[in-house]
């Protein structure tokens, strides 16, 4: 079982990123907030592509063992956003509460916030987590589930101790 350090991949989803046409800011955001929960082993940047992202995934969980893998981008409603499809062929199961916690915590900052269709799941013993594509907004959204993070990657990872304090 970890100890709490885990293997860590950010996906940025951007056609614009892809073509070296947009600096990765989001990807910057996210590498700094969980720097303290283990070490960014996976980064790649690739366009809107649901194959890609699909092949992207599966290959970091799957043989690479990445504990928690965080996209960036692709979860709205423009024709390119397939990060939720592309997730959603991925997963065994998904984690409701996290996404709908960061829905309702971006509520309260914005009406758009009810447009997002990013998921939260597991593939294997790995946790997937789309975030959106703003800096902003990958700061508000994970700064919501990061106070849980350690602990479901723990369970994930079969920490046999208790929940309940």
């Amino acid at each position: 079982m970890n100890d709490g350090f885990f293997k860590i991949g950010i996906l940025t989803l951007s056609d614009k990123g892809a073509r070296g046409e947009r600096e990765d800011l989001s990807g910057q955001v996210i590498r700094e907030m969980i720097s303290g929960l283990g070490e960014v082993t996976h980064y790649q940047v690739v366009p809107d592509d649901l194959e890609i992202i699909v092949k992207t995934l599966v290959a970091w969980v799957d043989r690479d063992e990445v504990d928690l893998v965080l996209t960036t981008g692709g979860t709205g409603l423009s024709p390119r956003d397939v990060t939720p499809e592309a997730t959603a062929r991925v997963l065994d199961w998904e984690i409701p509460g996290m996404a709908e916690a960061m829905r309702m915590a971006s509520m309260e900052k914005t009406p758009h916030a009810m447009l997002s269709r990013a998921k939260v799941g597991v593939r294997r013993r790995s946790m997937v987590i789309n975030l959106p594509g703003s800096p902003k907004g990958v700061r508000e959204n994970l700064e919501v589930v990061l106070p849980a993070l350690e602990h479901g990657l723990k369970k994930l990872k079969g920490d046999p101790s208790d929940c309940a304090r």
